[in-house]
């Protein structure tokens, strides 16, 4: 799902600051999950598998259904990430709509795009806070995190090459908190499903300072790419977008375990930094190795 560091709120704080509304759609639920509407979804998802983006995918013997893991992956295209949806289908394909897996979801979502919140939920979006991930993993799920979040799934399409993580580490944390390993999740050509030339924020943010204006909404976007895809044209600003047509190939990778788990092994910031730059690192090898079987 789309989104982020998940330890950058709050290290495994048991109680939140506030109470979450009594819905199952909220995202601080396992229960919002319908497998009737996946099932409904699929025959769409399977249209644009098929024949819009001509998906193609390996490294499924990867995931072991037995064991429980945290699914890492790199995404593009905008918030439309169509990677990201098509990972999805592909799981239901290969294990079915019933199989317990989960997505972190940025916070934000739920505030400016509601619907488009309760839907993620039915699919299986839960909030990106430490709190969801260990119930889903205490619930024997396998969790789908997009650490890089807007700066991953809106880099230039200069850097489509390029993994970006944006330096967020709690999915390290958890991984060694909770014992289970890593799996990379990476993908070839939804880059072109929404070509991003520049992004603007760093120089908007100057802006709305100098000026002393608010973000819409209030809400700080991280990003604020120009990019090139429907239905702009020329768009400005994280918008959501219909992802043009491009080939995709997505490759599960083989699994990241790490020396030492636990607690103390999560609190241990050289380790967790250690821990990082090794799946940097391997997602880095793993894309270069992808980028040239598809030249």
């Amino acid at each position: 799902m789309i989104d982020f560091d998940l330890l950058n709120l709050r290290d495994f704080i048991p109680n939140l600051d506030h109470d979450p509304l009594p819905s199952p759609y909220n995202g601080w639920s396992l229960k919002g999950k319908n497998p009737q509407k996946i099932q409904e979804l699929m025959p769409i998802w399977d249209f644009f598998y098929r024949y819009y983006f001509r998906v193609s995918s390996d490294g499924w013997q990867y995931i072991n259904p037995e064991q429980k893991a945290l699914l890492v992956g790199s995404h593009n295209g905008g918030l439309a990430s169509p990677d990201m949806v098509m990972m999805i289908y592909d799981w239901f394909r290969h294990f079915g709509v019933n199989y317990p897996v989960y997505g972190l979801m940025h916070p934000l979502i739920w505030e400016v795009y509601p619907e488009m919140a309760k839907m993620a939920v039915e699919v299986g979006a839960v909030i990106a806070h430490p709190k969801m991930a260990i119930a889903a993993f205490q619930d024997n799920a396998n969790v789908l995190v997009y650490p890089g979040g807007a700066q991953d799934v809106f880099r230039l399409h200069s850097e489509r090459n390029k993994i970006n993580l944006a330096k967020r580490k709690g999915f390290i944390k958890l991984a060694l908190r909770e014992n289970v390993p890593i799996i990379p999740v990476i993908s070839h050509g939804a880059h072109d499903t929404l070509i991003v030339l520049a992004d603007l924020y760093p120089q908007l943010k100057q802006l709305l300072k100098t000026f002393n204006l608010p973000w819409l909404f209030n809400k700080d976007p991280i990003v604020f790419p120009v990019y090139l895809g429907l239905p702009w044209g020329l768009g400005i600003g994280p918008l959501f977008n219909f992802p043009l047509p491009a080939k995709i190939h997505l490759r599960i990778c083989p699994p990241i375990a790490f020396e030492k788990y636990g607690r103390k092994a999560a609190c241990d910031k050289n380790y967790v930094n250690n821990c990082y730059q090794l799946v940097e690192t391997k997602m880095q090898q793993e894309l270069d190795q992808l980028v040239t079987e598809m030249e």
